[in-house]
């Protein structure tokens, strides 16, 4: 890839301010759930919202993903009502405490995302990438917020058994180009990529997927990857997911140096030093007319 021809988009707009994404950036993980693979019960209250929200602040996280609606394999569906007043009443009090802060809600939801917005988040990260409400590209086009469009099959609780793909990084890729178009019909450009590690995916296409993971830049979207703790790693190790940090530091580096833009990541401060450590190495790509 020594061409200039698969060159991608470096930058986002979060309400008229631009972000740089030249230098990779880090979405702090906040699962306002009960029932989340890792971290379910501990961010359920105001005062454990906060703490944790001031310590990805303090770590330097450039964004922080609020999300009400468990998506590990086999989880209970909610209501929407459930889920907006599991995720309004923390927007809320982030937005009240850490105004600067950079908020996204993480649903695939509509109008769950533009109770969101309009409460202060600036971006949507949808999972179904726009396959499980139709309204939600017309929704992303009208509130201007970039959007975060992840590869998924099924639903959370049926995404287990459809992994029988054919040509994995083509059947991807066809998914994304199709989505990009519809978006861009509608003039969403702020599109961000997300390949969906683990949904939809097992544990041998999640690394197939990893390895060519620079594959996606014929997207021209910056790729954001959410590799932290899951199965692929633990599952591989033979541990359990609060065990998995140095495995999913691992992974992290390999896909910065794939290409990602953005690390989703529960523990801020190790995805910042992979980030400040890969920056040590000019153009790791080797593409052409990249710094």
């Amino acid at each position: 890839m020594q061409s200039k021809i698969f060159s991608v988009n470096k930058t986002l707009n979060l309400r008229g301010t631009l972000m740089d994404l030249s230098v990779p950036k880090v979405m702090g993980i906040l699962n306002v759930t009960p029932d989340s693979f890792y971290d379910g019960l501990r961010y359920t209250d105001e005062a454990s919202i906060l703490k944790q929200v001031e310590k990805m602040i303090a770590e330097d996280a450039d964004f922080i993903d609020v999300g009400g609606y468990s998506t590990r394999p086999g989880a209970e569906e909610i209501s929407e009502e459930e889920e907006v007043k599991r995720v309004l009443p923390a927007i809320e009090l982030i937005v009240k405490n850490f105004p600067d802060a950079i908020i996204s809600i993480d649903t695939f939801r509509s109008a769950v995302a533009r109770q969101a917005i309009n409460s202060g988040a600036s971006m949507i990260n949808d999972i179904s990438g726009g396959n499980l409400d139709d309204a939600m590209y017309q929704v992303v086009a009208e509130l201007n917020v970039p959007y975060i469009l992840m590869h998924l099959r099924g639903t959370p609780q049926t995404m287990a058994k459809q992994t029988d793909y054919e040509n994995l990084l083509k059947e991807i890729t066809d998914y994304f180009h199709q989505r990009i178009y519809q978006l861009h019909q509608l003039g969403v450009m702020d599109i961000i990529i997300d390949p969906g590690f683990g949904f939809a995916k097992n544990v041998g296409q999640n690394f197939e997927l990893l390895r060519n993971l620079d594959y996606l830049r014929i997207l021209g979207k910056p790729v954001m990857v959410g590799l932290s703790r899951k199965s692929m790693i633990w599952r591989t190790l033979k541990i359990k997911a609060e065990n998995a940090l140095n495995g999913t530091t691992s992974l992290n580096t390999i896909a910065l140096l794939k290409g990602a833009s953005i690390l989703r990541a529960h523990d801020v401060r190790e995805a910042k030093e992979v980030i400040q450590l890969i920056n040590n190495f000019p153009n790791p790509l080797g593409i052409e007319g990249e710094d």
